[in-house]
């Protein structure tokens, strides 16, 4: 089965271009290391990761993702007290 994650982020104002730069650098690693699809998208404020993998590889790359968002975090606003940095959403892929 494979999964499909949404993960949105709404860096600083200043903090933009640099964000966006290291998500690029990130996502090419992420790729190559686990074969996965990504795709960014750039709407408004916000940047947009949409990630399809298999399910099996969901937990480890989620993990990966947050070690690498911890030093990424000041760079971004935070949404509300709950979801802080990203609001993400992740379901089982119907069609590919």
């Amino acid at each position: 089965m494979k999964k499909l994650s949404i993960i949105r982020f709404k860096p600083k104002p200043e903090c933009f271009d640099e964000f966006l730069e290291n998500f690029q650098a990130y996502s090419r690693d992420a790729v190559t290391a686990d074969l996965s699809t990504n795709f960014l998208m750039i709407h408004g404020e916000e940047i947009y990761a949409i990630v399809i993998r298999d399910a099996e590889a969901l937990q480890e790359s989620a993990s990966k993702g947050v070690e690498w968002l911890d030093a990424q975090r000041h760079l971004l606003q935070e949404y509300n007290e709950v979801d802080r940095h990203t609001l993400p959403v992740t379901g089982d892929l119907v069609e590919y």
